[in-house]
């Protein structure tokens, strides 16, 4: 009984994890087996057959679904109609793929690369022997992305490509208020599986560098749409104005009426109520223009 028990728990976790049918899968030749789509099939068995002469073979999601019962899969679901079974090219993808890699190195800090698989839209036998790989700028915010290389004589070849990499990020520890200095009291560094962000997210929180520009919920991922700048002169605080010239320097100080960050002009009152044009040059530092 305490056997039974066992097997139907381990066969039960081998389903849940093979329980989502992909959108697109790639197999070495003509024959479509259970083991293309199911992890370690307890009894693999081949279930469709790419017609001669073609190199893909679409099938609805639900008749896919209806066969893998028909086997004992029972637990599995699919997020697209169709699903897609395209015949491996024979090529050396190499050169493509390190492309990838440098692309996605450049524009992170920390990122570990662990895989990179890529594939022809459609069944290709060669590559050109001179062409020129093209990458869209921003590509490296997801790890799915569709890439082309263009030949000497301007025809275009797309391919799909998938990534696996981890990345360092910074997540919110709570929510966070608008103008709020970032900072390790409200933040945390954890590393992270990259899938897909709407920004590139922040791998470095240096002190006194970032504020928040909106309100940001708690275990959000933060990204340069959420952050700024930090300002180095907050409205109504005491800021010390300077005046340097080659016959004098002047110091004295004012009351800020706007926030500013290093570089921006802002408006300083004086003691006897008078206004000034400033230039925001430090941390509660300003100078006359």
């Amino acid at each position: 009984m305490l056997n039974k028990f066992l097997f139907f728990i381990l066969l039960s976790s081998v389903l849940y994890a093979n329980n989502i049918i992909q959108s697109t899968y790639y197999i070495d030749n003509d024959d479509i087996y259970l083991s293309h789509i199911i992890k370690e099939p307890s009894n693999d068995q081949q279930i469709y057959k790419i017609e001669l002469g073609k190199y893909t073979k679409r099938i609805r999601a639900k008749e896919l679904i209806k066969v893998l019962k028909e086997y004992g899969y029972k637990d599995v679901s699919a997020k697209s109609r169709y699903v897609k079974f395209i015949k491996k090219s024979p090529i050396d993808t190499s050169s493509i793929e390190a492309s990838i890699q440098n692309h996605y190195l450049d524009n992170y800090e920390n990122i570990e690369i662990k895989e990179i698989v890529v594939e022809p839209r459609g069944y290709i036998k060669t590559l050109p022997n001179d062409y020129q790989i093209e990458i869209k700028n921003n590509n490296y915010l997801s790890s799915n992305g569709v890439l082309n290389i263009k030949t000497i004589d301007n025809k275009k070849i797309y391919f799909n490509y998938h990534i696996v990499a981890n990345l360092w990020i910074y997540v919110t520890k709570k929510q966070i208020r608008k103008d709020t200095q970032l900072s390790v009291l409200n933040t945390i560094k954890k590393s992270i599986i990259l899938d897909k962000f709407r920004a590139k997210p922040i791998e470095i929180l240096d002190a006194n560098t970032l504020q928040s520009k909106r309100h940001i919920k708690k275990n959000k991922i933060l990204t340069s749409r959420d952050v700024e700048i930090l300002n180095a002169v907050k409205k109504n605080s005491t800021v010390n104005v300077s005046l340097d010239s080659l016959n004098m320097s002047i110091n004295f100080n004012a009351k800020a009426l706007q926030d500013g960050k290093i570089g921006d002009i802002i408006s300083v009152q004086k003691r006897d109520l008078k206004r000034l044009k400033v230039k925001v040059i430090g941390k509660n530092r300003v100078e006359i223009q």
